[in-house]
């Protein structure tokens, strides 16, 4: 799983912050970048009595995501399962959710989720972005391929920019890493949904100068 799938739900901490003041590390480190941190803080907060529905669904998402990061889809599915449960509505667990069932080569169970994802967010690009990573799975060419020019429109430059990146190390993209959707770019996008094994998303390391 790439950073570009990780929570921008720093405004949760509010929600966590409820709990009392004796949750403060543990707030701390459910959000940090660490992973093991996260992990140890999530699980702190996930036994803490008393801790309410949304706030526990949450904190299991967070540990999920850490889990998922680590490439340890696994054992972040049944993480994902609980947040869900908790909270239905939740379109960040639920994309998430689409996203390791993706990555544990179960692209079918995961549309469901990301369906209601993008209906309770429409304008997410990474809810697209993971729609078209699975559509491009199923051979869906070319739902794929405007899913992901969907993902560019609401991501905006950012998005472009990765995607340039990730073709580059395809070797199906020699242009500017700029962030302008051309010819180029859509040509490139068309060889790589024929590929299920073409992912247009880079590691996170190939595009830190680009994206800085």
């Amino acid at each position: 799983m790439k950073t570009t799938r990780a929570f921008g739900a720093i405004c949760a901490l509010c929600a966590l912050a409820i709990a009392g003041p004796a949750a403060g590390d543990s707030i701390g480190d459910c959000f940090s970048e660490d992973n093991e941190r996260r992990i140890k803080g999530c699980s702190e907060l996930i036994d803490l009595p008393g801790l309410d529905g949304g706030s526990k669904s949450l904190a299991y998402a967070m540990r999920a995501l850490a889990y998922s990061l680590k490439g340890l889809y696994d054992r972040a599915l049944p993480d994902y399962d609980l947040a869900v449960g908790l909270d239905p509505s939740s379109a960040i667990a639920l994309n998430n959710r689409a996203w390791a069932l993706l990555k544990l080569k179960r692209p079918d169970k995961g549309l469901g989720d990301v369906e209601r994802s993008i209906t309770l967010s429409p304008g997410s690009p990474h809810a697209h972005d993971t729609r078209a990573h699975i559509h491009q799975a199923l051979g869906e060419t070319g739902k794929a391929l405007a899913d992901y020019e969907r993902a560019m429109r609401f991501g905006d430059k950012r998005f472009v920019k990765l995607y340039q990146c990730g073709l580059q190390a395809q070797g199906l993209y020699l242009g500017s890493v700029d962030g302008f959707y051309t010819q180029d770019v859509r040509r490139a996008f068309e060889a790589c949904v024929e590929d299920r094994a073409c992912d247009p998303l880079p590691a996170d390391e190939e595009c830190r100068s680009a994206m800085s």
